[in-house]
């Protein structure tokens, strides 16, 4: 081992991309992922209730978690050509400013009593901009980690995007359970529900100040000081390269749903159809986090050896078979729920660990941010942002069990996506 290398062989300039990336990338989703632990407790105060449906209130707040989701498009379509062009690094301070302002604007939400339909414009404002900054920090930050990456290393650097974003979310779950289990319910209601959304509005400028500090890619970097970086079209990933387009869509589509389901509406979930207590489902969440963080760089570490089309095989089997019986037995039991979880979380991490990695491994440098993170932020929007959604309006409609086979269906297009139309990657070099 050098001076120049970590403990594991990895250049210590890498490692300081790697976490300059990934803490920045925990400030993000922490903002990010607040919004839906705490979506339970402020719904009755920003949404007005009817008269004869509780659950309106809960559907309205997953219907601005779904509205938030279709800015993510536009974010990474935007955030991504301004990556293209002037670099990953300008981009990201620029994505964790806005996710700041967002989270303050969540924290100063008026309550409906008090302002009308204003509080629940505030909030959906507050969302849409949280959506614009988390769009474009998945274009920019992901192909920030697989450009820093070094030879052979790529699926390693890749599983710290849902590493650093499993710790974000991982705060979120843990501060929002660590106040359910401190504070009583109506003071949830009234006014602990703003406490993380403030907190995250705080620790943004942390963010901000650690990704000043980091240095662009070798390559991006080179293109700019030399002057010929390319300055593409908004829209030139998806002209000249429409085939790379079409494949994320269909690679994302049951990463996505079975992410949002997973790691976040699952607690919800088991709240609605067995009336799960509400605290003990954030402590199996928060748990279950734990577990998913540790398993995302062994996962990315065996893909660099093995490939990425076995990982992703072995995730679209998991989620095409097992979601119905897993739900089926769900109860209002912490350990049943807890297991559920985490076998659960075993098969996703098969997508989470690689997908910047095979994303950004099929477009080639001058559009790989807009071409990696539009994509995939609009494939997001459309079954990710809407899972939450879907699953409460068929508890709505008493038809709750219908959700877990609408997730196997789409688990089972990006099974066939895997199996017949993506060619291995791991050893492509980047273009």
């Amino acid at each position: 081992m050098t001076i120049a290398q970590s403990p594991v062989g990895i250049p210590r300039s890498r490692v300081r991309q790697l976490v300059a990336a990934s803490v920045g990338n925990v400030v993000e989703w922490f903002d990010w992922y607040t919004y839906s632990f705490l979506a339970i407790y402020f719904s009755t105060q920003v949404f007005p209730a009817a008269a004869d449906n509780s659950l309106v209130p809960v559907l309205s707040a997953f219907a601005v978690f779904a509205v938030g989701f279709f800015m993510r498009p536009l974010g990474g379509l935007l955030v991504g050509a301004f990556a293209d062009r002037f670099g990953r690094k300008a981009a990201m301070t620029f994505t964790i400013v806005l996710m700041g302002v967002g989270s303050l604007l969540l924290a100063v939400t008026p309550t409906y009593e008090a302002a009308g339909v204003l509080a629940p414009i505030v909030l959906t404002l507050a969302r849409l901009i949280q959506g614009l900054s988390v769009g474009g920090e998945f274009a920019a930050a992901t192909t920030f980690l697989v450009e820093s990456a070094p030879p052979g290393r790529r699926g390693l650097f890749s599983s710290f995007q849902y590493v650093s974003t499993t710790i974000g979310q991982l705060l979120a779950s843990g501060l929002a359970a660590l106040l359910a289990a401190m504070l009583s319910e109506a003071a949830m209601n009234s006014y602990g529900w703003r406490i993380p959304f403030a907190i995250g509005a705080l620790i943004s400028l942390v963010g901000l100040w650690i990704r000043r500090g980091a240095d662009e890619t070798s390559a991006v970097a080179e293109e700019i000081q030399k002057g010929t970086a390319r300055r593409p079209g908004l829209f030139d990933f998806v002209r000249h390269y429409p085939r790379q387009a079409a494949l994320i869509v269909g690679i994302t589509i049951a990463g996505t749903v079975a992410y949002y389901t997973w790691t976040t509406f699952l607690p919800t979930y088991a709240q609605l159809t067995v009336r799960f207590d509400k605290a003990d489902s954030l402590t199996i969440g928060t748990i279950s986090l734990v577990f998913f963080m540790v398993l995302q760089p062994l996962l990315g570490m065996l893909s660099d050896r093995v490939g990425r089309r076995p990982l992703l095989i072995a995730f679209g089997l998991g989620f095409t078979l097992l979601p119905v019986p897993l739900l089926a037995l769900l109860t209002d039991s912490f350990a049943v729920l807890l297991v559920i979880q985490l076998i659960g979380m075993v098969f996703l991490g098969g997508f989470t660990a690689i997908s910047a990695a095979v994303n950004s491994e099929l477009f080639p440098t001058h559009v790989r941010a807009a071409g990696a993170g539009a994509p995939y932020s609009l494939t997001v929007a459309l079954f990710g942002g809407t899972a939450p959604l879907i699953g409460t309006w068929m508890k709505d409609i008493g038809r709750p069990e219908l959700f877990p086979w609408y997730m196997s269906a789409l688990a089972l297009v990006s099974t066939l996506v895997y199996v017949f139309a993506l060619r291995e990657t791991k050893d492509q070099p980047l273009a």
